[in-house]
């Protein structure tokens, strides 16, 4: 009888997956903390370990380093949420055999389990990368697909730093990951900082790191972004919104591949390509004086456009199917496709979300319908109803944007996803907006 261990602070969840364990033929001992998993890995051993990623005293990936450093060769399978993707894939650089998204699906877990037990070949991290990114994108098939897929296979290769720039929800993050998969750094980490959700007195200590003590909340050393990804690719979403001294200390590593923690006087070399996004009009913010433009030539030597969802004549519904199939794996259903008058609605619907909304639109008709297709009554409102927007509210104008948001979060009595949705932009964009012109919320 397979022995497993069950790493899981959800005692009810914990209690659940071993009941069915015990029924499938292995014996099954629980623990709630990394703590605990160590003291009873110092003294007994099992076939396989199943964690969940998130712990009340660690994650995942320090209870992999211990047992690399304590030579415990048993697989393990990391439970995470379907959306951390990047904590799955640096889980199985540190020697993870699998992932899992939550909730479990019972039978792709029985089936990994099994593999993983049965299996002594650890597949390449770079093959384990590519593997786990190919169920959150695709690339297309659109002629701007094509275009775009020429543009990446062309300046990975390179050392060039690249700016990609597309609506909020065009995947700008998994083209950049693309880019680092087809690099000379693929084997290296791929580090991702999202600059709309850094405070700007934290963003430094953030790319740098910080000494114990050097300010007030520092009550550790950090190691920051920069020495993450040396090596590898450090990508920089959101660019626009760092303040500008910010862009000063960014513009120095950059120029000098040098960077110093924050109250430290040591200097370290770093080694990265940088690859960074945003949806803003940088040129614009450079001739408010909001962006440096020394820094903005810097970071683009290479430019991806990448366009938005309805501008890719034939992907619409490529890209529908796919989503339902991430849908399907995701919830544990068995929906065939979609009528053909909720074809029509999807093809013909404009997308202002792009990608991100089209996804979180499908997964809920997933769930919602009752039937092997889905039809247009499990699909949003949005797509239902007519689907003009006053064209005098469109962020077209960069010149009046906040003008334009005040009047949209008046016109919708403060509600901030109406506002968006009116403005043709998401809630994120929307408060990096509110955020960037001052405006309470």
């Amino acid at each position: 009888m397979k022995k497993l261990l069950i790493i899981e602070d959800d005692i009810t969840y914990s209690l659940i997956l071993k009941s069915w364990l015990i029924k499938m033929g292995f014996d099954v001992v629980t623990v709630s903390n990394i703590a605990r998993a160590k003291k009873f890995l110092e003294e007994d051993t099992v076939d396989l370990i199943l964690s969940d990623m998130r712990l009340p005293d660690a994650d995942g990936t320090v209870l992999l380093e211990w047992m690399k450093h304590s030579h415990l060769s048993m697989p393990l399978i990391i439970m995470t949420s379907y959306a951390d993707i990047q904590s799955a894939v640096q889980s199985m650089k540190l020697g993870a055999k699998d992932y899992v998204a939550k909730p479990v699906n019972p039978d792709v877990l029985l089936s990994k389990i099994n593999e993983s037990i049965n299996s002594t070949i650890q597949e390449p991290i770079r093959k384990v990368e590519e593997q786990v990114y190919q169920k959150a994108y695709m690339m297309g098939e659109s002629d701007a697909a094509h275009q775009l897929n020429n543009y990446i296979n062309l300046v990975s290769p390179t050392n060039m730093s690249v700016l990609i720039i597309g609506g909020s929800g065009t995947g700008k993050e998994h083209i950049a990951h693309e880019v680092h998969l087809k690099s000379k750094r693929a084997d290296s980490p791929f580090i991702a900082i999202d600059c709309g959700a850094i405070p700007k007195e934290l963003a430094a200590s953030e790319f740098f790191g910080h000494i114990k003590g050097s300010f007030t909340g520092a009550l550790t050393d950090k190691i920051g972004a920069f020495q993450d990804a040396n090596g590898g690719t450090l990508f920089l979403d959101e660019i626009g919104n760092l303040g500008y001294e910010v862009q000063i200390q960014l513009l120095r590593a950059l120029q000098e591949r040098r960077i110093k923690q924050i109250g430290s006087t040591k200097e370290y070399d770093v080694d990265i390509r940088l690859i960074a996004a945003t949806n803003e009009n940088l040129e614009e913010a450079i001739a408010k004086g909001t962006f440096r433009e020394d820094l903005y030539h810097r970071i683009n030597e290479f430019t991806l456009k990448v366009p938005d969802l309805k501008e890719r004549d034939g992907d619409i519904l490529l890209f529908a199917n796919f989503f339902l199939d991430r849908a399907n794996e995701e919830l544990d259903k068995h929906v065939i496709g979609f009528t053909a008058e909720a074809l029509d609605l999807i093809n013909h619907y404009a997308w202002p979300g792009n990608l991100r909304q089209m996804n979180n639109v499908i997964k809920r008709a997933t769930l919602l319908v009752t039937s092997q297709y889905i039809s247009p009554l499990e699909l949003s409102d949005e797509l239902t109803q007519d689907n003009s927007k006053p064209q005098d509210l469109l962020l077209y104008d960069h010149d009046d944007e906040k003008e334009r948001i005040l009047k949209a979060l008046h016109q919708t009595h403060q509600n901030k996803s109406k506002a968006a949705h009116l403005l043709g932009i998401d809630r994120k964009t929307l408060y990096n907006k509110l955020n960037q012109y001052e405006i309470k919320y």
